[in-house]
């Protein structure tokens, strides 16, 4: 399937824990002032890619923890974001994904890729990035109003329940 992409971190260890393949789409129409991917707002920018290629990409390394949808805004392109999503479930990676919409907006989404995504995300990251909440000292997030959600426990308790990062 063809997907637009802002861009591919092949190893990041910024985007969830462990290393992570992260997967930036293009085209957001959020547009938070301070964004750190502003180049990814606009629909027609970035390149094509395949989610087949970018699936045998994320197959090659052993060492991979899980896979990050980012943005732009992957919910904006959802048919290519859960055939990704599905392909790292099949791999038993993680999958997180981080959006401006927030997740209870996202239970109430009509579109039935959206629905389907959801059921193989362990964790969003969501809330509109706000400049004036910014905070470096936040795990995984950039500013204080963005909530890291678990989404198989939110969806299995029908309320939003928040991420817990392992103790060591």
């Amino acid at each position: 399937m063809r997907v637009r992409l802002f861009g591919i971190e092949k190893s990041s260890i910024v985007d969830g824990p462990g290393i992570r393949f992260a997967v930036f789409m293009q085209g957001c129409p959020h547009a938070c002032p301070g964004c750190h991917n502003p180049e990814s707002h606009d629909f027609n920018g970035g390149y094509f890619s395949d989610t087949d290629e970018i699936i045998s990409e994320f197959n090659k390394n052993p060492l991979l923890q899980g896979l990050t949808l980012s943005g732009g805004e992957p919910i904006m392109q959802p048919e290519a974001s859960l055939v990704l999503a599905s392909a790292a479930k099949d791999n038993n990676l993680d999958v997180w994904l981080y959006t401006g919409y927030v997740f209870e907006e996202l239970l109430e989404n009509k579109n039935d890729a959206v629905k389907e995504l959801l059921n193989y995300l362990d964790v969003i990251v969501d809330g509109p990035f706000i400049l004036k909440e910014r905070s470096i000292d936040l795990l995984y997030c950039g500013s204080k109003n963005q909530r890291l959600i678990d989404v198989k426990k939110s969806i299995s308790l029908g309320n939003t329940v928040l991420w817990e990062a392992p103790v060591w």
